[in-house]
């Protein structure tokens, strides 16, 4: 084989016609200032085409971050490094770091955030999902009613098999506040029928304000809330934040307004 030498420009156009083919644009942009920084410093080939593929890998790394957590659809954005831990003792060093792994994806186990209003449920559960969309997973966030309005709204127009199969899809559900809204037999029922799309296969992670004991204030019929209970406690991490609001003593602490 023959090889010829090739001019800076001719080998620029050449990696810009081949990065357009393939689609690598971070490779276009980055090619040549890498180029130069490997000549100063005498880098080899090698060591300039690791370069210059990292590039391409890291820009797709945290575009693909910033998609994942766009379909997320969080309400607000929470991470786990801002939880205050001295403020919530319930909530044990190890099992903040099994939060912050998202170990518990694997093998598609229950996440249960326990507790009254104001004690960091949702700050957990959000910061959670957040860390699973930066490790790549695919996340959803949704309230308890949210989500079975929206079931309800696909049952009644013939699509609620492929809203279930959508939700069953995801790697981690983030399912918000329940309890808070009382849940008719059907919408129970469309609940119940996600959990069971997701047992064992993919992880919920879900906050609510009520002991399992009063789950039944929320879901009237008996049998269907011992189901609902089976389901998102097998094999489940519950994590109880407690019972002192962390907003009321945050506010407290500032004092009266003047």
């Amino acid at each position: 084989m023959t090889t010829t030498m090739m001019t800076n420009d001719a080998a620029l156009a050449a990696i810009g016609a081949a990065t357009r083919e393939l689609r690598m644009p971070i490779i276009r942009r980055e090619a040549e200032p890498l180029a130069k920084s490997a000549d100063r410093t005498r880098s080899s080939y090698l060591a300039y085409l690791a370069d210059v593929l990292s590039a391409e890998v890291d820009e797709r790394t945290e575009h693909r971050r910033q998609r994942r957590v766009a379909e997320a659809r969080f309400p607000r954005m929470k991470r786990l490094s801002d939880f205050d831990l001295a403020a919530a003792p319930s909530v044990s060093p190890a099992t903040f770091a099994i939060l912050a792994s998202c170990s518990f994806l694997a093998a598609g186990e229950p996440l249960v955030l326990l507790g009254d209003s104001g004690t960091g449920k949702s700050h957990l559960l959000i910061g959670t999902g957040l860390a699973a969309c930066e490790m790549g997973k695919r996340v959803r966030y949704v309230t308890a009613a949210q989500l079975v309005n929206e079931l309800v709204e696909a049952a009644d127009e013939r699509r609620l098999s492929r809203l279930v199969a959508r939700y069953g899809r995801f790697d981690l559900l983030c399912l918000d506040e329940l309890g808070y809204v009382k849940l008719d037999t059907k919408g129970a029922e469309l609940l119940f029928e996600i959990l069971t799309e997701r047992e064992e296969k993919a992880s919920v992670a879900l906050a609510t304000n009520l002991p399992f004991s009063e789950w039944g204030s929320v879901v009237g019929d008996p049998r269907l809330v011992a189901a609902i209970v089976d389901r998102v406690t097998f094999n489940a991490h519950i994590v109880e934040t407690g019972t002192d609001s962390y907003r009321l003593r945050a506010t407290r602490a500032k004092g009266p307004r003047k």
